[in-house]
């Protein structure tokens, strides 16, 4: 016995069209404020300025770990794992280079307003 359209059918008529329809999956929440996003071996944006006070969001979207650590060590992550984030209060006027002492060659720059 095929039950099937029926029984969408009665969802429909008793629900509405939202319980007859699969549900959609849960979209990930946005990062609010200055985000950096760690993919590609990159920093992106690689330049980032922010007013004093913001919190910087480091989002790491590769598949392996990176860190977010500041030449002179104003700020250091520590690794951030795949699929991960980590954020910086950003008290001090400045620029603040930084890179992944994990891979060296990516590097990036936090300007503090």
């Amino acid at each position: 016995m095929r039950c099937g359209p029926l029984l969408a059918l009665i969802g429909l008529a008793a629900f509405g069209p939202a319980a007859a329809a699969p549900a959609a999956a849960a979209a990930p929440a946005a990062v609010a404020g200055p985000t950096v996003v760690i993919e590609a071996m990159r920093f992106e944006p690689a330049v980032l300025t922010v007013r004093r006070g913001e919190r910087v969001v480091w989002v790491n979207r590769d598949l392996f770990p990176h860190t977010v650590t500041a030449t002179g060590k104003a700020f250091d992550s520590g690794e951030i794992a795949a699929g991960a984030s980590w954020s910086f209060l950003a008290r001090k006027r400045g620029s603040y280079a930084y890179g992944c002492t994990l891979h060296p060659t990516m590097k990036g720059q936090l300007i503090v307003r």
